[in-house]
């Protein structure tokens, strides 16, 4: 089902939902560390489902749905895990953006919760804290990601960022 609903896309559409499909965590793409990121890791991710409508002239709407997990060596949000949902929207000039959120929990049941968006046009996906529980409660942490690795179904993003 996947493969058909994502037939006739861009390669950069395809590369564009693959890393946000691996953005559980809101993770931006970036092929390097920022000076100020005190905060970085790997967001594997997995599509669940996609829906995408046709519109007509070149515009086109896609409902995704990904499970991930996040890998991270320096920050409280190593292997937390949970799903991501969001809407992409390609315009006529084939410029793509999306917005969505993530919700994830720990080995310890704990939440955390992230928005997700991706301007008209950008390369970089930015992601912020909006709620969770525990540890999680209250944290204002923002970031970047960048895809690393994607083949339509499953993806590997790199992120980073400012976590207090």
């Amino acid at each position: 089902m996947t493969r058909a609903v994502l037939r006739g896309f861009s390669v950069r559409l395809l590369r564009v939902i693959g890393c946000a499909a691996i953005l559980p965590l809101g993770i931006q793409c970036v092929s390097s560390a920022r000076a100020a990121d005190n905060c970085t890791g790997y967001d594997a991710g997995v599509l669940q489902s996609a829906d995408t409508i046709d519109l007509g002239h070149g515009m086109k709407q896609t409902t995704m749905r990904w499970h991930s997990i996040l890998f991270s060596n320096d920050s409280i949000y190593n292997m937390v895990t949970g799903e991501c949902s969001f809407v992409v929207l390609q315009t006529p000039d084939n410029k793509v953006q999306y917005q969505g959120f993530c919700a994830r929990h720990d080995k310890d049941g704990e939440t955390q919760s992230i928005a997700i968006r991706l301007p008209p046009g950008a390369d970089k996906i930015e992601w912020k804290s909006t709620g969770g529980t525990g540890k999680y409660a209250g944290k204002q942490d923002s970031g970047w990601a960048q895809n690393a690795l994607t083949d339509g179904k499953m993806g590997v993003v790199k992120w980073g960022g400012d976590c207090h």
